[in-house]
């Protein structure tokens, strides 16, 4: 499903990754540890097309996102390290915007969008400004926009940074839920992430496998 061959990124003299190469199979949950700086975000961004690699490709589903960003970025959800949410929204008013983003048709947007509400657990909270929410459930808004066009593949960048003890528990249930329909990447930088919830790990040391 996922072919990273090569994948180098330079900004300047830096080299952020070095010559990275895996492959992630449909249905895994797959973990990329290492430490802060340690080159994984920019390897899920390389992954969704937001960065274009220096050297080497990336294939989704025999596609080089390269060649084809838009029909690769339709199979994917991805959620930043910096929850991407506007807050002056509220929950519903939010994944409406999504929806329209992500081109589901007008008539299936109700439908759609209860339903991811439902799988992120945000019923509560639905007409509440995300402003006055939690970073736990800011978070699982920031999950509901990544999954809401259900995706053959889901990247958490370090979806449980920041969250307190209880948060990080809902946060594993609902990654261990989510797999059950998508290809699922995380990074995170805490080893007993990785074996709460992943399937295998990529270890990332200094831009390199």
């Amino acid at each position: 499903m996922i072919d990273a061959k090569g994948i180098t990124k330079r900004y300047g003299q830096f080299l952020a990754v070095n010559n990275v190469s895996f492959q992630i199979d449909k249905g895994e949950i797959v973990g990329l540890l290492g430490h802060n700086g340690a080159g994984k975000t920019t390897i899920m961004k390389m992954i969704t097309g937001y960065l274009e690699p220096s050297e080497g490709q990336v294939l989704i589903d025999g596609l080089n996102i390269e060649e084809a960003p838009l029909s690769v970025q339709s199979k994917i959800g991805y959620l930043p390290e910096n929850c991407p949410v506007y807050k002056e929204m509220n929950v519903v008013e939010y994944l409406m915007f999504m929806a329209d983003i992500r081109g589901i048709p007008v008539p299936d947007q109700p439908g759609v969008i209860r339903e991811t509400i439902l799988r992120t657990q945000l019923k509560e909270k639905a007409l509440s400004k995300i402003s006055t929410l939690s970073k736990g459930y800011q978070q699982r808004v920031g999950v509901a926009q990544a999954i809401i066009h259900k995706p053959e593949i889901l990247i958490l960048d370090e979806p449980t940074n920041g969250l307190d003890p209880s948060q990080i528990h809902d946060m594993r249930a609902l990654i261990r839920q989510l797999s059950q329909n998508s290809t699922v990447i995380i990074s995170t930088h805490i080893l007993q992430e990785v074996e709460a919830v992943c399937d295998r790990v990529i270890i990332i040391l200094n831009g390199k496998v």
